[in-house]
């Protein structure tokens, strides 16, 4: 633990907030990836009602119905392509998810490593530990 208290005095202030801005960012986009990953399940969830709702309204003889799911809703993606008329060349959550992960994310974490091996020396939550051990030095003292 003298380790860490030391490190943690050896880093500024400023220092401090910085890394402390960029453990908060990369919580946020861990929270972010929650949200997209229930995005994409209550999504599959809803098309597997609607497909549900094609056999149904074709069983009970709504056939212009039932074909408009089955041709123009289910194939959908949940992002409509830019560049294309055809509705079914959009983007499924799974490919929004895929991307956020293997891109976005990916890369961001990967920036907060850097961070916190440069300028942390490895040390997490150093603004965390500072005001630990500020805290319990008052609760001595007072």
């Amino acid at each position: 633990m003298a380790g860490k208290e030391q490190q943690i005095e050896e880093i500024s202030e400023t220092e401090r907030e910085a890394l402390h801005e960029v453990e908060l960012g990369i919580e946020r986009l861990h929270r972010a990836h929650g949200h997209l990953v229930a995005f994409h399940h209550n999504t599959g969830r809803a098309m597997n009602h609607l497909a549900a709702a094609e056999d149904l309204l074709h069983e009970c003889d709504h056939q212009d119905l039932a074909d408009a799911l089955r041709d123009e809703y289910l194939p959908r993606g949940v992002v409509a392509p830019n560049d294309s008329d055809d509705v079914t060349a959009g983007r499924w959550s799974y490919e929004i998810l895929e991307n956020f992960q293997e891109t976005f994310m990916t890369d961001l974490v990967a920036f907060g490593e850097t961070v916190h091996a440069t300028v942390g020396e490895n040390c997490r939550h150093v603004f965390e530990r500072h005001q630990e051990r500020e805290w319990k030095q008052r609760a001595r003292r007072d």
